[in-house]
């Protein structure tokens, strides 16, 4: 009989400490998971779900506008911040409360506080010591700031989720999918909105096509995008701010929020006491089996930043807990990952960009189309759409897809498992489509196209 309290000790209640605890709790594991924050980690509270619920929200503006195009005539729109804030805290509480029950309905310890390692099996949370076979750490990220004068007055991703009230002006810094999906957001809602990135272009590692076009569309919807442009020092003026650019030109606003990236979080978790390796960025180093480099201490999710998605983070978990508790070896899978930016208009993708697969060496054709859907004949917006296949000229297989345009995140779902299948471009061209809908223009274009490198 183990002479340990348990079997495994989470540290880290988000969607993979929560996913791998119930699964090893359901494999007869004796766990235990601590979280000294709130049950869901980033993506219930601070990030995905609160942020496409925000998404939601922004778009009824441009749907009421648009609906006239309809018949529609509607007058006397506004928007109650405070009373949408009331609204998604309560979905969030309900959230926790079903994590809540999904933790205790399998057996597995809740244990609210700060944890840290003191020794290869043996973690404290308070003044309370517990001793574990293996230990899984699963902590996530946190927001970036850079070093720049003023960077006080600035606030995160974290803090625009609780903010009492929305300025007429914001000031978004950075070209990831955080910052064009917080873009669209206060746009949307109703504020004048600034981007600023020191890139020549949004998304950087997404398809080039991809890239260009969101540029593009989002600057169409009234947002000021600035480009290889850099906040080099901020001061706080009365109830806002001014931001000083790297260019010399200056400009104020309501509050201005930084999302240039992302740290593993692993503030005061002992991992230098036991010797736990880490990346120079500080992420914990392991192996495809999410083992560190000491026995019997495990990592997943963003703490380790392989790829930083909730459902990656998932994967991971429950590959884990099959490995550690079920006898069966599993690593997770990193390929032909579906992912989405809830940008305005939405981008989804899946499998090789363009500029990936010949740099692999692959000899690729490539189908594009670019058009006006349906709903915007009669809203009259000039919102254009688009869609990409990368197709190996070898084998005919379609190695990515990628789409800017409404309902991308919906549509990209089954276009991944098609790849994880090893679908061609014959079978996607012998698949009758759905109309009139835009995704059938994936199993509908015929002109191939020469690469844009190569």
């Amino acid at each position: 009989m183990s002479t340990f309290d348990f079997d495994l000790f989470t540290i880290g209640a988000g969607s993979g400490g929560v996913r791998a605890s119930r699964m090893s709790a359901g494999y007869g594991a004796r766990v235990a998971v601590a979280e000294e924050r709130h049950l869901g980690g980033t993506c219930v509270n601070l990030g995905c779900v609160p942020k496409k619920l925000l998404v939601y929200a922004s778009h009824f503006f441009e749907e009421i506008d648009q609906a006239a195009g309809f018949g529609w005539h509607l007058e006397g729109h506004k928007h109650d911040w405070t009373a949408f804030v009331d609204r998604k805290n309560q979905e969030i509480a309900r959230l926790h409360s079903v994590y809540e029950g999904l933790l205790d309905q399998s057996g597995v310890i809740r244990i609210d506080g700060h944890a840290r390692l003191i020794a290869p099996h043996t973690v404290q949370v308070g003044s309370q010591t517990y001793t574990t076979e293996h230990i899984l750490i699963a902590t996530g990220s946190w927001p970036k700031l850079p070093d720049i004068p003023g960077i006080e007055h600035a606030i995160t991703s974290n803090e625009a989720f609780h903010l009492p009230e929305l300025p007429s002006d914001v000031i978004l810094v950075g070209g990831g999918y955080i910052a064009v999906e917080f873009a669209g957001i206060f746009n949307g809602l109703g504020a004048r909105t600034t981007l600023i990135h020191r890139g020549d272009l949004l998304l950087r590692g997404f398809d080039e096509d991809i890239r260009t076009t969101l540029s593009k569309e989002i600057a169409k919807k009234g947002i000021h995008v600035h480009l290889k442009t850099q906040v080099a020092r901020i001061e706080k003026r009365g109830h806002g701010i001014r931001a000083e650019l790297s260019n010399g030109d200056t400009m104020e606003a309501g509050f201005i929020l930084f999302a240039t990236g992302r740290t593993p979080l692993c503030d005061d978790l002992g991992l230098e006491d036991v010797g736990i390796e880490r990346s120079p960025n500080g992420a914990i180093v392991v192996d495809a089996f999410s083992k560190t480099n000491i026995d019997g201490i495990h990592a997943i999710g963003d703490v380790t930043n392989r790829k930083n998605l909730t459902p990656i983070a998932i994967a991971e978990g429950m590959a884990l807990a099959r490995t550690l508790f079920h006898s069966d070896p599993v690593k997770p899978c990193y390929a032909n990952v579906p992912t989405a930016v809830f940008s305005q208009p939405p981008v989804a993708t899946v499998g090789y960009t363009e500029e990936q697969a010949l740099q692999d060496g692959i000899q690729v054709d490539i189908y594009r189309s670019t058009f006006r859907p349906l709903k915007h004949t009669l809203s009259g917006s000039d919102e254009m759409t688009l869609m990409k296949l990368i197709v190996d000229s070898t084998t005919d297989r379609v190695l990515g897809v990628h789409i800017v345009g409404m309902d991308a995140g919906e549509m990209i779902q089954g276009f991944g498992v098609a790849l994880n299948c090893g679908a061609t471009k014959q079978q996607f061209d012998s698949t009758v489509g759905v109309h009139p809908t835009s995704s059938e223009e994936l199993v509908t274009m015929r002109e191939k196209l020469k690469p844009t490198m190569g």
